[in-house]
């Protein structure tokens, strides 16, 4: 069976591209970490927390698990605190090229492999206008960085160099592949 440590709805739509049969269970672990550690590497660890976590409750299962980060220069972004926060982010993502993430982590009969994928993302400028029409419309809340590609945050994007659905949180291809491996 394969088993999915996340709570994110987008991860649970995208995991159903390479199996529809799958439990949600996600990860309770402490997602801090060492400001020591480079940003680039978090996600790849945090999904290896996860997916150890949930595989002491399924080590009969394949066990995935994830985590995404905003990256521009060395600061991740994670979910913003309010709406503020929120400001505060997409002003520092204006303009410029960020990476977004997503590290994978894979728990199978003793087995255990794991991933980081990345991708460029590249915004437009934007005014204070954009930005408090797109916060308005709550999106950015529950999102790290701030935005989601997959709504209305598409229209702050000018170009992605890389896979798509890994900014919205999950490398289905990749994962897809390395599943068939292992």
């Amino acid at each position: 069976m394969l088993v999915l440590a996340s709570a994110s709805p987008r991860r649970q739509e995208l995991i159903s591209l390479i199996n529809e049969d799958v439990i949600i269970c996600p990860s309770s672990v402490d997602e801090s970490y060492s400001t020591d550690v480079n940003a680039e590497a978090v996600p790849e660890m945090l999904a290896v927390r996860k997916a150890l976590d949930v595989s002491k409750k399924h080590p009969n299962d394949t066990v995935i698990g994830c985590d995404t980060s905003v990256i521009i220069g060395n600061e991740i972004l994670g979910k913003p605190k309010d709406s503020e926060d929120a400001k505060r982010m997409l002003k520092l993502l204006s303009g410029k090229t960020h990476k977004v993430i997503t590290g994978c982590a894979i728990f199978k009969g003793g087995k255990s492999v794991s991933f980081s994928e990345t991708t460029e993302v590249t915004f437009y400028a934007l005014t204070d206008k954009d930005i408090e029409e797109y916060i308005s419309t709550n999106e950015p809340n529950d999102k790290a960085g701030a935005y989601g590609i997959q709504g209305k945050g598409s229209l702050l994007v000018k170009k992605i160099d890389g896979d798509y659905f890994n900014v919205v949180g999950l490398p289905v291809a990749r994962l897809n592949k390395v599943l068939k491996m292992i």
